[in-house]
């Protein structure tokens, strides 16, 4: 159960300033910014404690953080919250399908991987160069934050992002004084959206969403379990977090999906000796998670009086981990290599055309260059 605790903690510490920004950034109000994290708690702690009792297996669910980069890259394009709540719902049927149908499923994760990856990267990349801002703009409040993280980058892995997650929140409380208090949003509420079904906006981020959700956690996320011994059903994982997303979907969270990183801390030895024993660990850390999502409110009272881009600097610190990952997956393939940097740039470039994102043209011009290339070739 510790384990579970510790698993929960550091997931939650980690990524929730990347889902607040990344809500704010699609029009979400403070209160439904704080609504969607709340949101993300409680279905992403229900679904785990509910797949890890049933299978006796450590089954983590959590929310897409890749998901949550995708809707900062989206922000300015014109995206409302209530468009962007029908991009999500749209995310989680098609999710939920890939437990139906399970020729979709494998047909996403078909998805040439350098491509994905390069267009995870690309998403990635603007979030991870916001700590080199902060620290050029907000010398005296990014410093102390980014030095933690390298310090305990070097002696303690684990606990560098929700170390400088502490301090970041202890900096910001310093500068804003009781400011945050005022905030109307600290008591846990979920507020419903009223969905609208904008097809651009559906093709610039939803699709983007449910692709990097498969590809960039999800599939991952099987890998992890796979490499301690446990096998969760593809299709009931599917079913339940694609009903898990589109339900929270009408509280502003944006997606959830099976972990890698907190599924390897409860799938370990550590959280017990007896590999059939170590759902336990899983299932507490879900039940904890629910209780985290308790602070929602105050966790977006606290980066609402934050300079932005120390929030983002936070987030980037969180996911430079997987931009290294994403870039050496894109180009560990020689002949693949101008198709990925291709499509790595239009996403990092975050042009808008057509009223559509970056993510969706740059892996449409990755799949053009990577198929002209290899009809050349033969």
């Amino acid at each position: 159960m510790s384990t579970g605790i510790v698993a929960s903690l550091s997931g939650f510490a980690s990524s929730f300033p990347l889902v607040i920004a990344g809500l704010l950034a699609v029009g979400a109000s403070d209160s439904q910014a704080a609504s969607g994290l709340l949101a993300l708690c409680v279905t992403s702690g229900i679904f785990t404690v509910l797949l890890s009792w049933r299978y006796r297996q450590p089954i983590s669910i959590v929310w897409s953080t890749p998901g949550a980069a995708v809707l900062i890259a989206a922000g300015g394009g014109g995206v409302s919250i209530e468009t962007a709540v029908g991009a999500f719902i749209v995310c989680g049927v098609l999710i939920f399908l890939c437990g139906l149908w399970p020729a979709l499923g494998r047909a996403v994760t078909r998805i040439p991987t350098p491509l994905a990856s390069a267009m995870l990267a690309g998403i990635l990349l603007p979030i991870c160069l916001a700590p080199v801002t902060a620290v050029i703009e907000h010398p005296l409040l990014a410093l102390p934050i980014v030095l933690t993280w390298l310090v305990l980058l070097r002696w303690a892995p684990r606990w560098a992002v929700p170390a400088a997650m502490v301090v970041a929140v202890t900096v910001i409380l310093v500068q804003a004084g009781t400011e945050w208090l005022s905030a109307t949003t600290l008591a846990p509420v979920l507020v419903p959206v009223l969905p609208q079904f904008d097809p651009l906006v559906i093709v610039s981020l939803g699709l983007p969403l449910f692709i990097v959700t498969m590809a960039g956690q999800n599939v991952p996320g099987f890998v992890v379990m796979k490499s301690f011994g446990y096998t969760p059903p593809p299709r009931s994982v599917f079913a339940l977090t694609g009903l898990g997303t589109a339900a929270g979907a009408f509280f502003s969270g944006h997606a959830i999906n099976l972990a890698a990183i907190t599924a390897a801390i409860s799938a370990s030895p550590e959280a017990h000796a007896d590999t059939h024993k170590r759902w336990i660990a899983a299932a507490s850390s879900g039940a904890f998670f629910i209780l985290l999502g308790l602070g929602a409110g105050a966790a977006t009272a606290v980066v609402a009086v934050a300079p932005t881009i120390l929030i983002i600097a936070v987030a980037g610190l969180a996911v430079l981990g997987a931009l290294v990952s994403s870039v050496g997956t894109a180009l560990e393939d020689p002949k693949h290599r101008i198709s990925a940097i291709a499509t790595f740039l239009v996403t990092a470039s975050g042009v808008t055309f057509l009223g559509i994102g970056a993510a969706f043209w740059g892996l449409l011009v990755g799949v053009v260059i990577m198929g002209w290339l290899g009809w050349r070739r033969s």
